[in-house]
């Protein structure tokens, strides 16, 4: 067997519009489960955003979380790369400056200082609660593992700039959109060496595979690192082109069901 690993990006791959998996994806995934070909997710997501994926798909195994900076089976971590505390204090601080809504993860919490679009949106369709917490101090008493901003308009959208350009050298950032809220530019903040990529390399080093026996299927260009390691990067139709030029075959959109079309063509025929 060529491909030992599927690993799979969820918003804009696995997920569309309706938030939903597909039974053509469900089938397929099952079926390369069935054939012996570990499945593991990869995600800018929070690991309790996953929670009820991970359920419907019956996965067990090991997990990207937090766009690489997390990987985890639900117990034993892999791989994780916090954000460093003093940045994280003086990222609030900035932040609270400018009147902006940051969001902070732990590996099993989402913390917040109010009530957002965010928050409610993470409650109603990720399962997530958020904790409400003044974040003074939480630096010293919370392994951050990811930051994030949700921009909904156009000042927040200027806002999430100027927190990029400030902390640039500092910071790795990477923007995601989701099928479901198409008009919201998501930002992730992490570690400066976090990658969907590096992740994959410990995930592969710690399972005993090469790379090469990696296929990898994405949509966003927090997707490039991973797909540009991968023996086989598919891409969805639904794909900027440079996240589809380092891929090594374009598959059908999102909505058409192209994670099957992709693992019924590489891996079941």
């Amino acid at each position: 067997m060529k491909y030992k690993l599927l690993v799979v990006d969820i918003d804009g791959t696995l997920l569309g519009r309706e938030r939903s998996i597909s039974a053509e994806n469900i089938k397929a995934l099952a079926e390369a489960r069935r054939s012996g070909i570990g499945v593991a997710l990869s995600t800018g997501r929070a690991v309790q955003a996953c929670l009820s994926i991970l359920d419907q798909l019956a996965l067990d195994g090991y997990h990207i979380f937090f766009d690489g900076a997390l990987v985890s089976d639900l117990g034993q971590e892999v791989y994780a790369e916090p954000l460093d505390r003093g940045v994280v204090r003086e990222a609030i601080e900035f932040a609270r400056s400018r009147n902006m809504d940051l969001e902070l993860y732990s590996a099993s919490q989402y913390f917040v200082e109010r009530e957002t679009w965010s928050t409610d949106a993470h409650r109603k369709f990720f399962g997530v609660e958020p904790t409400i917490v003044d974040f003074t101090g939480l630096w010293e008493e919370e392994r951050i593992i990811k930051g994030g901003l949700a921009s909904v308009n156009p000042q927040q959208v200027a806002e999430a700039r100027d927190f990029h350009a400030y902390f640039k050298n500092r910071l790795h950032f990477s923007l995601a959109r989701s099928p479901a809220f198409p008009d919201v530019e998501f930002t992730n903040v992490v570690a400066p060496d976090v990658s969907k990529g590096r992740a994959l390399e410990a995930l592969a080093s710690h399972l005993g595979m090469s790379l090469a026996e990696v296929m990898a299927v994405g949509d966003g260009t927090n997707d490039i690192s991973l797909l540009s390691l991968a023996g086989l990067a598919v891409a969805m139709e639904n794909a900027p082109d440079e996240v589809k030029a380092v891929a090594h075959h374009i598959t059908d959109d999102v909505e058409d069901n192209g994670l099957a079309a992709a693992i019924n063509r590489f891996l079941l025929d």
